[in-house]
């Protein structure tokens, strides 16, 4: 297998219970992640990642494989790292996919060019980043800009900040840095990919849930 689409799916959120559940336009988070996978045509399998069945029942009937995890690893202190290995022990491929439910705004389109971006390059490691053409500081001090003058916005240099709407790793790099004791997720060559700002809009709490399902509208009208 060349593509493989992960969704993780952990019932146990805690600022926002169930949130892979909640609805939006009608359908739970996690279905849109599955439909939107499924419609992009560049993975050989798409797959739910759970510790619970109830996603299982949700993967089988959207016509998508179900890897469920083992419990420990669908509790808080579970780390990505480790579930992510953990399905690529199982599931060889030659590059694996992680789509969050909880980015419902990233398109189709944007998850088909993202696949085909990294299947074009050598990167180990493509993260999606949403490109900030403003001001940035960090601990007090300033990042893209300097104090000693005032310039436009639009002249600044754009911070990239990484949105994980959806995220690739090479099955071999992400392996054997596990194996090697070393941080898998930015193991190897890593590449950057600009997705929209809606795209970057990631579902934490309520509130912005809320968000998401206001701007969705807007985001299929103009697809």
């Amino acid at each position: 297998m060349a593509n493989v689409a992960m969704i993780p799916a952990r019932m146990g959120s805690q600022r926002l219970k169930q949130k892979n559940l909640l609805p939006l336009a009608g359908e739970p988070l996690i279905v849109h992640a599955i439909r939107k996978c499924k419609a992009a045509g560049v993975f050989d399998e798409v797959w739910v990642n759970s510790e619970s069945e109830v996603f299982g029942e949700i993967a089988r009937s959207e016509g998508v494989g179900f890897h469920k995890r083992p419990e420990h690893l669908g509790n808080n202190v579970a780390t990505s790292e480790q579930f992510v290995a953990e399905f690529l022990e199982k599931h060889p491929c030659d590059r694996l996919f992680q789509v969050h439910s909880i980015a419902p705004l990233l398109t189709t389109e944007e998850v088909k060019a993202f696949v085909q971006a990294m299947a074009a390059e050598p990167d180990d490691v493509r993260l999606s980043v949403v490109d900030e053409q403003l001001e940035c500081v960090y601990d007090g001090k300033p990042i893209n800009f300097s104090f000693e003058r005032k310039t436009n916005s639009q002249d600044q240099l754009p911070v990239r900040r990484i949105v994980w709407a959806i995220t690739g790793w090479r099955r071999a790099t992400y392996l054997a840095a596990v194996q090697a004791g070393a941080c898998a997720s930015y193991a190897g060559k890593i590449g950057y990919h600009p997705v929209s700002r809606l795209a970057g809009h990631v579902i934490k709490t309520a509130e912005d849930l809320a968000i998401a399902a206001a701007l969705y509208p807007i985001v299929h009208s103009a697809s």
